[in-house]
């Protein structure tokens, strides 16, 4: 079984190159949660050790229909690396992506290590350094994203690329219940949504990921930028998009899709 763990790894790290592969279904269940995050770690390792700079996790499938769709009952999270952001206002040259798609975040950079196995919402809080508004640009490895749970979590989460804002707020004092969000495409509203539609609040978001590290003997650690989830509807993206998000309380983030 580990043979075929890393030859998948290797399938999934050849197609950002190739180009898309057809779904994992010889190789990984639908379901098979162990056996995607092993293959996710493969590829972790295998990129850490050609010198890329992880700097924090992002996490997925925070909305309950997406959960549903995919048939779980939980999130499920993927690793950042530091060539992966795009500054604020900057450009993504579309040879970079395959089928790329974009959807707005939360993101929180930890000012402290958070150890304990299992987390309070008042210690997740305490341990956030500041918060901004992020896109996160999510594709796929698998063709036409015809993606199973464990399609995505073996694709590293089905990431990408990430702007984060450059008007970092403090925790204190921000709604990150009921913020609205909106993302622009071309200055149209593409998608609308609130810090709500994140597992009930991006904090949950975070507690989980939090939990669910540590079980796995690697804890969050201060500086690691969090991307918490989508406050609402990914969109697909066409060369030539201009993008901004807008969440209420921090402010925007903008980047360009080609030229």
């Amino acid at each position: 079984m580990e043979k075929d763990l890393d030859l998948t790894a290797r399938r999934l790290r050849e197609a950002y190159g190739a180009g898309p592969i057809a779904p994992l279904r010889d190789a990984l269940d639908p379901a098979d949660i162990d056996g995607a995050y092993a293959v996710q770690a493969i590829n972790t390792a295998h990129w850490v050790g050609e010198g890329r700079r992880l700097v924090g996790r992002k996490i997925g499938l925070t909305a309950k229909a997406v959960q549903a769709q995919l048939g779980v009952d939980q999130p499920d999270f993927g690793a950042l690396f530091a060539d992966m952001r795009i500054a604020d206002g900057g450009r993504l040259d579309p040879a970079r992506a395959i089928q790329p798609k974009v959807e707005a975040e939360i993101a929180f950079v930890l000012g402290r290590d958070i150890a304990d196995p299992d987390p309070s919402i008042d210690a997740i809080g305490a341990a956030i350094d500041h918060v901004v508004a992020a896109i996160e640009i999510v594709d796929s490895r698998i063709a036409d994203w015809k993606i199973s749970f464990a399609d995505t979590v073996a694709d590293n989460g089905s990431s990408a690329f990430f702007v984060l804002g450059d008007d970092p707020r403090p925790f204190a004092g921000l709604d990150l219940y009921s913020c609205g969000m909106v993302l622009e495409i071309n200055g149209d509203i593409a998608s609308i949504g609130a810090g709500a539609a994140c597992l009930g609040h991006p904090l949950n978001a975070v507690q989980w990921l939090a939990r669910t590290l540590a079980s796995r003997g690697e804890p969050l650690r201060a500086g690691d930028i969090l991307l918490s989830g989508a406050l609402g509807p990914m969109v697909a993206l066409t060369p030539g998009d201009a993008v901004r998000t807008r969440i209420g309380g921090l402010g925007s983030c903008t980047f360009s899709y080609g030229a």
